[in-house]
């Protein structure tokens, strides 16, 4: 772009910032980590959302991409990214179709946790000679899909395992925060049931940024899928997985009132800013500003309450840290690297917004 903005003073506001030199710690850090621990790291790309940083994560030494949705998956893939999991129930024709497509052009392999997802998988990959890889998805605690029990696993193990297009390639969680010793016991005598039963666990795959600086027990997990880590945010903050100086993503905002000594009033309302607290009191908090929060989101104004002696006035420009910052990125188009108050690049969210 001729017109690029050079400095942050040029940005117009609503606009996220990704501090790009804080984003590439970020990524060696957590890479140094998996290396440490003896497991592969696949982050997550719904944070990010950014062929961008996959390629970074990628060439740090990642094994390859998560990806939530098919539409994401086919985004990596069309800019050239070559092994993605898909930890989902995928369902139905058109779905199953396009990931058809999808295996082959990539190393993919994906989730299920039930005998419905195994019989519509088995009747789209038919081909044994390129198998699709198939992991259970379990329930460790996490209270969100998942077999709950270990009998369950083997029962969906043996499905898998008796359909010729597909390979039964392990297990998946996604464990609750704290709960990462729990899920890896879950997960360790599931594997030695499926093991007595003659079925291998080539990938046990966790996941989740609060836990991923702990070792994992027992070697049980050999690979591990955190997303938020590149970017960081409050609630990685309040889990003690980051500190203020970690996060790399804000968002650009200008105070557009002050109507009183304690409140101010963003341009950045729910369309800017997630509602999404994940049990935090407040939505945000403004960087610099000692105890301003945001505590109230309509659709086009964020209020701020502010400390009686702040010296914030109207026009002010400020950046906001949000309490979870994927739903953030997916609320915008594009973002802005910045290196220090330089603008290193304007890149496109490429893979936002996509729901299937």
């Amino acid at each position: 772009m001729t017109d690029r903005p050079k400095t942050i003073d040029e940005i117009d506001t609503p606009a996220v910032l990704i501090d790009l030199d804080r984003a590439e710690k970020n990524i060696a850090r957590a890479q140094a980590a998996a290396d440490a621990a003896g497991v592969k790291l696949r982050p997550h790309i719904k944070t990010h959302k950014l062929p961008f940083f996959a390629k970074k994560q990628v060439e740090a030494g990642a094994a390859g991409i998560t990806c939530q949705k098919i539409g994401e998956a086919e985004v990596m893939a069309d800019a050239g990214l070559t092994d993605i999991f898909l930890p989902y129930n995928i369902l139905g024709r058109q779905k199953l179709e396009r990931l058809k497509a999808l295996h082959g052009r990539v190393t993919l392999s994906v989730t299920a946790d039930s005998a419905t997802t195994i019989e519509g998988l088995a009747g789209t990959f038919r081909d044994a000679a390129r198998p699709l890889k198939v992991l259970i998805e379990c329930d460790t605690g996490g209270g969100r899909c998942g077999v709950q029990s270990k009998e369950e696993a083997l029962a969906l193990a043996r499905q898998i395992d008796a359909a010729p297009g597909l390979f039964f390639g392990g297990l998946m969680t996604f464990p609750a925060p704290g709960k990462a010793a729990q899920a890896e016991a879950w997960l360790a005598a599931t594997r030695d049931l499926l093991a007595a039963n003659g079925l291998a666990c080539e990938t046990i795959t966790s996941g989740g940024t609060p836990d991923m600086w702990r070792k994992p027990e027992g070697q049980v997990v050999t690979e591990y899928r955190p997303g938020t880590y590149i970017y960081m945010d409050r609630y990685q903050i309040a889990k003690g997985a980051a500190t203020l100086d970690d996060c790399a993503a804000t968002v650009l905002a200008t105070v557009v009132s002050r109507p009183t000594a304690t409140r101010a009033i963003l341009d950045a309302g729910s369309k800017a800013l997630t509602s999404d607290t994940l049990g935090l009191p407040d939505y945000a908090e403004l960087v610099g500003e000692a105890g301003a929060r945001v505590i109230g989101l309509s659709e086009e104004h964020g209020k701020v309450e502010l400390p009686a002696a702040s010296g914030l006035k109207v026009g002010d420009r400020v950046r906001v840290l949000p309490d979870h910052i994927c739903p953030v990125i997916n609320l915008y188009d594009q973002v802005y690297l910045i290196s220090g108050d330089r603008v290193v690049d304007i890149l496109p969210v490429a893979a936002r917004g996509k729901l299937t």
